[in-house]
């Protein structure tokens, strides 16, 4: 690590920068934000406990936050530890019984937990849940047909205990928002029978953005947005738009389910969903407290 010192700055642009962000604090103050947190920044202690402390900040500005975390390189890691093999369809992990359990442990486990205690280290009041707790997030298996690409014919594919979200009850979190607790939730889904369901935390917290009618929806990614043809970031877009670049192939790939979880949370009635770079350090205040924001902006329309 180099030792060089970091440029300070005066008393003076140090009031600029709060006078200029104290609009957009007023604009966001009472709202709900759903933040999906995961890829590399949760990996790395010093990104984590960034993200922690502009958590608290919000919260401490008068904003709602709700975390909806992921873990999808941690359940990779324990279960090759635990030698059981798992595969991926569609970017969707097929969990079977063996693998459900596991994906529980690790999710509502330590990850969740980790999570709620660098927020409470932050000077926070963080309680990590899973969508099990208080039927939070009640779910139904998720159905994908697949087309055989010689025969033609589709064909109903088993992902085994990989859900989707039915229901969010939102009674859970109007508790929490009512008081100075920022709620932690692992995406783990419970079945009308009372089964586990693995459910992607992108869906999970795209359906919890638009059943509590947050302000805003924070998608925190390993890159920094939607890119046009040319590779350069989209800073905005409506719905409309961003339909058209998945039609046209410009947002392809992995970009696809992310935006299209967007344009869900906005159809639902969320103001606005952002696709940003999590690895940028307080990209969560950069979006919300400043002129040009971080990452890709997409609303209605």
């Amino acid at each position: 690590m180099s030792d060089t010192p970091k440029p300070t700055l005066s008393p003076q642009d140090q009031a600029q920068i709060l006078s200029e962000a104290l609009p957009y604090m007023r604009r966001h103050a009472g709202h709900i934000v759903v933040v999906k947190y995961g890829g590399h920044a949760m990996g790395e202690a010093h990104l984590a406990q960034l993200f922690a402390s502009d958590i608290v900040m919000l919260k401490h500005l008068g904003l709602h936050p709700i975390v909806v975390h992921g873990g999808g390189p941690q359940i990779g890691a324990m279960l090759e530890r635990l030698k059981i093999v798992s595969s991926f369809v569609d970017g969707l992990r097929v969990t079977d019984a063996a693998t459900v359990e596991v994906v529980e442990m690790v999710l509502a486990g330590s990850i969740n937990k980790e999570i709620a205690t660098y927020i409470n280290q932050a000077g926070g009041f963080a309680v990590g849940l899973s969508g099990k707790d208080g039927n939070l997030i009640q779910a139904t298996k998720l159905r994908r047909t697949q087309r055989d690409p010689e025969s033609n014919i589709e064909k109903i594919l088993d992902l085994g205990f990989v859900g989707e979200p039915q229901t969010i009850n939102t009674h859970v979190l109007d508790m929490f928002l009512k008081t100075d607790v920022i709620p932690v939730i692992a995406p783990i889904g419970i079945g009308p029978k009372g089964e586990t369901y693995n459910i992607n935390a992108d869906t999970a917290a795209g359906a919890i953005a638009e059943a509590v009618g947050a302000k805003r929806f924070l998608l925190l990614t390993d890159v920094a947005g939607v890119l046009d043809d040319m590779k350069n970031l989209i800073p905005k877009m409506d719905a409309s738009m961003a339909r058209n670049l998945i039609k046209s192939g410009t947002i392809k790939g992995g970009m696809i389910p992310k935006v299209e979880t967007c344009l869900a949370a906005v159809d639902g009635g969320v103001d606005g969903a952002v696709i940003m770079d999590g690895r940028v350090p307080h990209a969560l205040l950069l979006e919300l407290f400043t002129e040009h924001g971080s990452g890709t902006l997409i609303e209605a329309g």
